[in-house]
């Protein structure tokens, strides 16, 4: 029988963290299946280096009836080992969890009955944060120019505890996008969106996979993907500069005419000019982010590859070590 809620956690080199999580996570879900939710845990190893895929297979012979384990072949990211999650679910409800605890388990049921409300798509707010000072405020300033760019309204996009309808899941199980940003492709084919508070605690164990470039790569392809806003502030900006250019050139030549040959103003130019080139230059990036896009998206190649998947319909497992 199809479970009501799905459980989709992706997990990279988290051996550390894994044994808390199961300590918390299956009885947070058997408190809801007393209330009438069964469920399923689908993990999702996305190329561990460490003794992640052992663990994830013990806690597999463990729990068999409500676990279900699927295997990359290499490190793809956490968004890709997401939709792979997706395509493997087959809950109604399909909630998204890092394995880090950092999002607590237990928060789980709250978002279950919310979507039970009529809502097809629930997402968080961390009540209270517990990263690092830089990463909140730049968090909350990245996701203010985020909405200003994308139109896309999430409060809190760092957080990835969210649920979502079958409905939902069955659009983006349609998309091949290589690069893209779960919640945002979420929000725009949610019919009734919502959000709620979650408590947020401190990482269990080992240290966060993303760095500073890793954010910053997450921001660019979130405001690519989903606006070509960018490249028509670039296209006014450089009409702008070419009205104000024309117009520093006729007051030169006025100047030369007028006052005669002068090297006062070299340096001036010399400050213009580097602006310009600087301008220019990131413009071309910004257009070479979405040229990038484009090439790897017409390349046709897997977003991913699944190696093999931990369930019960699948009777001669592999080893696992």
């Amino acid at each position: 029988m199809k479970p009501e809620l799905s459980v989709v956690i992706p997990v990279y080199n988290e051996e550390a963290g894994l044994a808390k999580l199961f300590e918390r996570l299956y009885p947070a879900l058997d408190t809801l299946a007393a209330r009438g939710v069964s469920y399923e845990v689908v993990f999702v190893n996305d190329g561990s280096r460490d003794n992640t895929p052992a663990l994830l297979a013990d806690q597999y012979r463990l729990r068999p009836d409500v676990t279900r384990v699927v295997l990359f072949n290499g490190n793809y990211g956490q968004h890709m080992a997401i939709l792979a999650g997706f395509e493997a679910t087959r809950g109604e409800i399909i909630v998204t969890l890092d394995a880090d605890l950092q999002n607590p388990p237990e928060e789980i049921g709250a978002l279950v009955d919310k979507m039970r409300e009529g809502y097809d798509y629930v997402g968080s707010i961390r009540r209270k944060r517990q990263d690092s000072a830089w990463r909140t405020y730049a968090s909350k300033a990245m996701n203010r120019f985020r909405e200003k760019i994308t139109r896309i309204k999430i409060t809190d996009q760092g957080n990835m505890l969210r649920a979502y309808g079958r409905n939902v899941i069955n659009l983006i199980n349609q998309c091949s996008e290589v690069n893209t940003f779960v919640p945002a492709l979420a929000y725009t084919f949610a019919r009734k969106p919502t959000e709620i508070t979650v408590e947020h605690e401190e990482r269990s164990a080992g240290e966060s996979k993303y760095s500073l470039y890793s954010l910053i790569r997450l921001n660019f392809d979130l405001m690519t993907g989903f606006s070509i806003m960018p490249l028509q502030w670039f296209s006014m900006l450089g009409m702008v500069l070419s009205v104000l250019s024309g117009g520093l050139v006729l007051l030169l030549l006025i100047r030369r005419f007028a006052l005669g040959a002068e090297a006062e103003g070299l340096f001036t130019l010399f400050a213009i000019a580097f602006f310009l080139m600087g301008v220019i230059l990131f413009g071309i990036g910004l257009l070479g982010e979405y040229v990038g896009r484009i090439y790897q998206q017409v390349r046709g190649r897997p977003r991913y590859v699944v190696q093999t998947i931990l369930e019960q319909s699948n009777p001669d497992l592999p080893e696992v070590n």
